[in-house]
């Protein structure tokens, strides 16, 4: 990691530039991958399982066996470890639920909206080199509580054609059947637009590599809705000299592990801290079994020393950190400042990792800067708001006239009559 000292407004964007999508390049891969599924089905998805993770299938689909198998293959701490998870973060989610609204806005309009499920929804989950089972959890337990219909689970196999036990028990403790051994680009292409195993489904839920990314977005073309746009996992502490260099270290390295385009940036106000923070980074990284993959990552990321709070804040809103990281002495004033981030952890106790796997809040969150406009996953992304209106009798001689009035001066002469000739009835037949 390189210090900046003081560096100008106009350049925080260069400086703070995260890995670069080679989005054309990338696309050129995706895009026959799609039109591939969409015309051939289970079978280039078999095609694709031997070319990309090395394994020849003879299911799509994970059996009732295999699962049953999953919970004694797993540590009893680490069965532990995932039913704690899961109640917090079913607690957390289960309060988020809105009540139906009901608003009478003039006597006789009464208006309504009300959360109804998404019905079918699918849940990406990374295999690869670090298995996601907590993922699961984010993307299943409020997928469950909001009462989806049918939920569909897509994960890579290993090379003896099994999906980790974690993922499957995982899915089994919420209550997921429909898992599905396929990966990648072409997991998604199959959750658009449908296998003879797959079904299709209305939203897909999920984090991924740079593929799976580019084919979420190329999936909303065809109808599809997805969770946000995201990219590589990042993080940013902004730390002071009350905070302690040893956890602020082992918060940028918890992110710099997850992958070689990963980005962790530190904001301090003392050049001297920043060097103690970056000493306790190599004295760290050494020990990480991923310290190959954190050091690339390194290099992607930056130390800045600002002067005063006001700059610091302005940098952080203007990048919009997917997990922010707030160790300093006003902390108070400071998270009244943030208006830009994905997810906030507050005091020098607060590490990421926590709201990764077991605080109860979700880890899937907006990257690459789409904090700015995007929520993380909550309970509301799997439902929809629908709003419904009921007109009385008096409720329409109350609002009509402002109706037709309105539609008039926009000339749209059948908007008006769809009221006037109502009116007119109710003069008529109810004198």
């Amino acid at each position: 990691m390189k210090i900046l000292v003081n560096p100008g407004p106009s350049s925080w964007k260069k400086e703070l530039a995260r890995p670069v999508f080679k989005t054309k390049e990338i696309n050129k891969i995706v895009k026959p991958i799609l039109r591939k599924v969409k015309r051939s089905g289970d079978k280039s998805l078999y095609k694709f399982a031997h070319e990309y993770d090395h394994v020849d299938l003879d299911s799509l689909l994970v059996d009732d066996t295999e699962i049953k198998a999953a919970a004694a293959a797993l540590a009893p701490e680490l069965r532990e470890a995932i039913q704690t998870a899961k109640a917090n973060i079913e607690r957390f989610h289960a309060a988020q639920f809105n009540p139906e609204l009901v608003e009478e806005v003039m006597p006789g309009v009464i208006c309504k909206r009300k959360s109804v499920p998404i019905q079918k929804v699918g849940l990406y989950i990374p295999g690869g080199t670090a298995p996601l089972f907590s993922t699961v959890l984010m993307l299943g337990v409020p997928a469950k509580l909001a009462g989806c219909k049918e939920i569909v689970l897509c994960t890579p196999p290993n090379r003896e054609g099994k999906v980790h036990p974690a993922i499957l028990f995982t899915a089994e403790l919420i209550g997921i059947d429909k898992i599905v051994k396929v990966g990648g680009a072409q997991a998604i292409a199959a959750l658009t637009f449908g296998t003879e195993s797959v079904p299709a489904v209305d939203k897909i839920f999920g984090p991924g590599n740079q593929f799976v990314t580019a084919a979420k977005q190329l999936a909303t073309k065809y109808g599809v809705a997805i969770d946000m746009p995201a990219g590589p996992s990042e993080v940013l502490v902004y730390a002071d000299e009350s905070a302690i260099p040893a956890f602020v270290a082992a918060d940028l390295l918890s992110q710099a592990e997850h992958g070689v385009d990963s980005q962790v940036v530190l904001v301090t106000h003392s050049e001297k801290f920043a060097k103690k923070v970056l000493k306790e980074v190599d004295s760290q990284w050494g020990d990480l079994s991923r310290k190959d993959i954190a050091k690339k990552a390194l290099n992607n990321s930056v130390a800045v020393v600002l002067d005063d709070q006001e700059s610091a804040l302005a940098l952080i809103n203007a990048y919009a950190p997917e997990h922010l990281i707030i160790a300093v002495e006003n902390e108070e004033e400071v998270v009244a400042g943030i208006v830009n981030a994905g997810s906030v952890f507050i005091g020098n106790y607060t590490p990421e990792s926590a709201g990764d796997y077991a605080s109860g809040t979700n880890h899937t969150l907006p990257t690459y800067g789409y904090a700015k406009n995007y929520s993380g996953v909550s309970l509301d992304s799997f439902v929809k708001k629908i709003t419904y209106q009921k007109i009385t009798e008096e409720g329409l001689k109350n609002l009509g006239p402002t109706v037709e009035i309105m539609a008039a001066n926009e000339l749209l002469d059948a908007h008006k009559n769809a009221v006037t000739i109502r009116l007119n009835y109710l003069k008529k037949n109810k004198l």
